[in-house]
C-alpha cells in the first residue's frame, strides 16, 4: 500500500471505530488526526473547543500568523510546506540563551520565560503548547494582564503535576482554545493539531 492509502484506510478504522460525533463538523478532522497519531480513543471524548477555535484559527494560518510551540519536538512536527504556503513561520525560543539565562536568573522555567518573549514579540500568534504547563500557565496570566491576545491557544501539556489546573485555566479565558482535558497530550498531538488545521485551509 502507498502511504496515501495507508492513511485512508486508517481513518476509515478510525471513523468506524470512534461512534457518531456529536462536536462542530469542523472538529471531527482535528480530532481524527489526533487518534491517528496517538491511536488512543480517549481524544474523542476529551478534546474541547471553544465556539468556532477551528475556524478562526484557520483564517489566521491563511493570515500568516505566526505559530509558537514550546518545544523543538513540537515544532519539528509542524508540517513546513503547508506553512510555507501561508507564509506561516513556526517559532520555538526554549533554546534561546537569553531565554535560558533569564530563567536562571529569576528562578523559573525556560517555558514562563519563553512565553513572556513570544507575547511580546507576537502576541496575536497561534500558541501550541504540548509539553510545559508552566508555559500554559504563564500563557493564561499574560492574556488575563492584557499583554496578549492569542489567535489560538492548543493547550495540551501531557503528565501530572498541574497539567489539568493548568488545562482548566485555559478553559476560563476569553480567547479561542483547542485543549484535551486531563492528563493526556504532548508534543506530537500539539503539533498534530496544527497540521490537521493547516490541511483544513488548503
Amino acid at each position: 500500500m502507498r502511504p496515501d492509502e495507508i492513511e485512508q484506510a486508517s481513518m476509515r478504522i478510525i471513523a468506524s471505530e470512534m461512534g457518531a460525533w456529536l462536536g462542530a463538523p469542523e472538529e471531527l478532522p482535528v480530532v481524527k488526526r489526533v487518534i491517528h497519531t496517538t491511536a488512543d480513543f480517549d481524544f474523542a471524548e476529551n478534546m474541547r473547543f471553544s465556539k468556532e477555535a477551528v475556524k478562526l484559527a484557520r483564517a489566521a494560518l491563511k493570515s500568516g500568523a505566526s505559530v509558537v510551540t514550546d518545544t523543538n519536538m513540537a515544532a519539528s512536527g509542524i508540517n513546513k510546506a503547508a506553512c510555507a504556503r501561508f507564509g506561516v513561520e513556526v517559532v520555538c525560543r526554549m533554546a534561546d540563551p537569553a531565554v535560558r539565562e533569564a530563567a536562571e536568573a529569576r528562578g523559573t522555567t525556560r517555558a514562563v520565560v519563553s512565553m513572556e518573549e513570544a507575547a511580546k514579540a507576537t502576541p496575536n500568534a497561534i500558541f501550541a503548547i504540548g509539553n510545559a504547563p508552566t508555559a500554559l500557565i504563564r500563557l493564561c496570566e499574560l492574556i488575563d494582564e492584557g499583554k496578549c491576545a492569542p489567535a489560538l491557544v492548543i493547550g495540551v501539556p501531557v503528565g501530572f503535576v498541574n497539567v489539568v489546573e493548568s488545562k482548566e485555566r485555559l478553559l476560563a479565558t476569553k480567547v479561542p482554545y483547542i485543549t484535551a482535558v486531563g492528563r493526556k497530550g504532548g508534543s506530537p498531538v500539539a503539533s498534530t493539531i496544527v497540521n490537521a488545521l493547516l490541511y483544513g485551509v488548503e
